[in-house]
């Protein structure tokens, strides 16, 4: 008898959540567990460090492991009498914000292995040690790391299937289009959590190229544009080379430094957008020049070629 549709997909998402469980396992008591164990005992490594690689990696594991698994492989052994999923998938999507957490603190935890792993050859070893063993299918530890980062999209693919092949009067249409709906709120809040690390990150870079001035880190300010500019001088008739970087909230008119020892740029003037006025000045000398005046005061500048 040829099994019907939907229970295939329940059966895979099964079999791949008990693959899964076992990928967090080797994550969290193997690497994890032993890792820790060198921090202590070895000191080889900071303890803190290897907290910060693995983030919150053993609460993904138990939820998976003592919850999600066992009440999956209940509702499939129950499946003849009882064929649904989508009520253990509605209790699962709330927890899965934990991954936000996970997600968030990825790109941080691979660079953590590769600084320490040159850092310490203890730590380096005892990760190539396990690495080694046959439990790791001959895959690097970061290559293991993601695979928590990846199991959201996954659920969402395989329940969209299920309820695509649902038959129309099955008793879990319901639950499972409800449950399609969390899990797809969930997946956009670690996207929304990547994009905004992402967004800090980059801000980060900025500061740092401007030499981290006290009054201008804030997270909450955003990049709009950069660029190099000329300043033109009327008193004798020339321009030099400028930069100029355009935030939400702030001008900043900066002079690009000759040392570039830490910073690149320094700030010369902080022009507020609030009452920022900008005019075209029709100027046969220099062409695609601008007046820009603010609270603090007015510049005259030229875009290359009209930008």
């Amino acid at each position: 008898v040829q099994e019907p549709e939907e229970k295939k997909i329940a059966l895979e998402l099964l079999e791949t959540e008990q693959a899964y469980v076992n990928r967090l396992h080797l994550l969290d008591q193997v690497f994890y567990t032993e890792l820790m164990k060198e921090a202590k005992t070895g000191k080889s490594v900071p303890e803190e460090v290897v907290k910060m690689i693995f983030s919150n990696i053993s609460s993904i594991y138990q939820f998976h492991a003592e919850f999600f698994l066992p009440e999956l492989q209940k509702r499939m052994e129950d499946w003849n009498r009882n064929p649904r999923i989508g009520d253990v998938i509605q209790k699962l999507a709330p927890f899965l914000k934990m991954y936000g957490e996970y997600v968030k603190n990825f790109d941080k935890a691979v660079e953590l292995i590769t600084a320490w792993s040159e850092k310490s050859p203890p730590f380096q070893e005892l990760i190539a040690d396990i690495q080694k063993r046959k439990v790791c299918a001959n895959l690097t530890l970061q290559h293991h790391m993601l695979e928590p980062v990846q199991r959201i999209p996954r659920y969402e693919l395989l329940l969209k299937d299920y309820v695509r092949k649902l038959p129309p009067q099955s008793p879990d249409r319901g639950d499972a289009e409800k449950a399609l709906e969390m899990i797809f709120m969930v997946a956009k809040h670690s996207n929304a959590a990547i994009a905004e690390m992402e967004r800090l990150q980059n801000l980060w870079v900025v500061y740092q190229r401007l030499g981290l001035e006290d009054d201008i880190v804030d997270p909450s300010n955003e990049l709009i544009k950069e660029g190099p500019i000329q300043k033109i001088s009327t008193r004798n008739n020339s321009t030099s080379e400028k930069y100029l970087f355009l935030f939400n909230n702030m001008l900043l008119y900066c002079v690009p430094k000759v040392i570039q020892v830490g910073a690149e740029f320094q700030v010369h003037l902080r022009m507020d957008v609030e009452g920022m006025k900008v005019r075209e000045l029709k100027d046969i000398e220099f062409p695609h020049t601008f007046l820009v005046s603010g609270k603090q005061r007015t510049l005259e500048l030229q875009a290359r070629y009209g930008e």
